[in-house]
């Protein structure tokens, strides 16, 4: 195979394939950090921000405030910066440019409670502004702390003006509300300081390269989208799986459980890319208008039809990947008695006039048999039985966008098999991008935060997909909160999910592309 390609009169090798210009930053920057010396920014800000520094992908000068409680050394801090590094980026832990990465960060003591503390830091951004000969910085808050924090750093922000006298960008992590109700509210307030354009709710599943694919594979490809419709297309199946439990997010878990981590956000999302119709242009706006009209087209389920169409779920132990678990309501901080739900599964409908009568199957859970993401698109079988008894053994084509473990978009066809006789049998195409490319692939947040120092919008959610979002899954939520405590647990770890889960599709005279069987 050519390992060279043409792409706008260059070759391109790929074997040394590299991002172009686009995905450099050039221009000064300074990074605050909220909650510097948290989770999150151990486990995914500093590997990734260390990761662009090491790929000379912050081809600027560049400055990092890491702020919060408590209050760090400086060889405190650089000590958990190194820690952060060698256990999230141990193959490209590298002494002396760990050393000069550190020399760009700086930790300071900051109560987000205690307005003074944001007076102290705007001083410190002033003056970080000044020793790199910049009048008025870009700079960007990335609030990497739990939600209830949120308004009031947004308050101490507004009252001391930071988001005017700098250029800003606030960076906003899920979940974003905790129902429609707050969602509003927290859109409300951050709204009262910065502009729309400043705001990027982030979702780190819309930085991998598959999820952004789907966009180039449907609309760059002229032979699937005349498909790409309710009269080919018979059904689409959504399965975000996890093999782990809770680990330490008990706390987490028990206040928001799988509808609010995953469904609400991540499968949205996802529906929406798969469902949504071309944009005019790609753009940040188009594409967003596009994926906010799904979410609105949405079928608006009532108490009974989520009683029908929504299976609900929590493990009890038992044995993933040839290891015995514990069940969920043994978990630290979480009740011996909690209802909280770590698995769901529902039909979705999207009623406009490419998708009525397309059903949308989608599942996510904890300790299910193993870690994946992907997207399946089955269509319909051909109308005539050509091939007399052999016919029911012909498999649907069907579309395979795998977002995780690997990052691969594979079909389905129908090939003859050998010899005497028409039997049918199945092959796949496949492309998978770590195979296709050695190098250069960013990981989710290496990409976002790339997007936002750029200004680019087009991969965070918009104040009105939030909120149409929150619609859409408040009735699921309000019943999943009212179920009895002798429902739980009704999985054992190491399956996929309860058995209604299995019947809900079956009901319908289909099956998961993957299932218990």
């Amino acid at each position: 195979m050519l390992n060279k390609k043409e792409i706008k009169g260059e070759i391109i090798d790929k074997d040394k394939f590299s991002f172009t210009t686009d995905n450099f930053i050039k221009e000064p920057l300074i990074f605050v950090i909220f909650g510097g010396g948290g989770d999150l920014a151990k486990r995914k800000l500093l590997p990734a921000l260390y990761k662009l520094y090491y790929n000379d992908r912050l081809d600027c000068e560049f400055k990092i405030i890491s702020a919060g409680l408590p209050e760090l050394g400086t060889e405190q801090y650089n000590n958990f910066i190194e820690e952060s590094i060698k256990n999230y980026n141990s193959n490209i832990f590298e002494k002396n440019i760990v050393k000069k990465f550190k020399k760009n960060i700086e930790f300071i003591g900051l109560d987000f409670e205690i307005e003074d503390d944001f007076n102290t830091l705007k001083d410190k951004i002033k003056s970080t502004a000044d020793l790199m000969n910049i009048s008025k910085p870009n700079v960007i808050y990335y609030l990497a702390v739990p939600p209830q924090f949120s308004e009031t750093i947004i308050n101490n922000l507004g009252k001391y003006n930071m988001q005017k006298i700098f250029n800003t960008r606030i960076v906003m992590e899920k979940p974003f509300g905790y129902d429609l109700k707050s969602a509003i509210k927290l859109n409300d307030k951050i709204q009262e300081v910065f502009n729309e354009e400043q705001i990027y709710r982030i979702d780190h599943y819309l930085g991998k390269e598959t999820v952004q694919n789907i966009l180039f594979f449907r609309f760059g490809n002229s032979i699937f989208e005349p498909l790409w419709n309710r009269s080919h297309i018979d059904h689409i199946q959504i399965t975000v799986a996890e093999s782990i439990g809770i680990g330490e997010r008990g706390e987490f878990y028990e206040k928001n459980g799988v509808i609010r981590d995953i469904v609400q956000n991540h499968i949205m999302q996802l529906i929406a890319l798969v469902t949504m119709e071309p944009p005019v242009i790609f753009d940040a706006e188009e594409i967003r208008d596009e994926k906010v009209k799904v979410f609105k087209s949405l079928k608006k389920m009532s108490d009974e039809e989520v009683g029908k169409n929504i299976v609900f779920g929590q493990y009890e132990e038992g044995e993933v990947e040839g290891k015995k678990v514990i069940s969920y309501r043994n978990e630290n901080k979480v009740d011996d008695k909690s209802t909280v739900t770590t698995f769901m599964a529902g039909k979705f409908e999207v009623n406009n006039w490419r998708w009525s009568g397309v059903p949308i199957y989608v599942r996510t859970g904890k300790r299910l048999p193993e870690k994946l993401t992907e997207i399946y698109i089955e269509f319909k079988q051909p109308p005539l039985k050509l091939f007399e008894n052999k016919c029911d053994e012909i498999k649907s084509n069907g579309l395979l966008f795998s977002l995780q473990p690997e990052e691969k978009t594979s079909l389905e066809l129908n090939m003859k098999l050998p010899g005497i006789g028409n039997l049918p049998y199945s092959v796949e195409m496949a492309f998978n991008y770590n195979e296709e490319f050695d190098t250069g692939l960013l990981p989710a947040y290496e990409r976002l935060l790339i997007d936002c120092m750029k200004g680019d919008l087009t991969l965070f959610a918009r104040r009105d997909g939030i909120e149409a979002m929150w619609e859409n899954i408040e009735p699921i939520l309000e019943i999943a909160e009212e179920i009895p405590h002798k429902y739980f647990p009704n999985y054992k770890a190491g399956s996929w999910g309860p058995s209604e889960s299995q019947q809900l599709i079956q009901n319908d005279g289909r099956k998961w592309r993957l299932d218990s069987e």
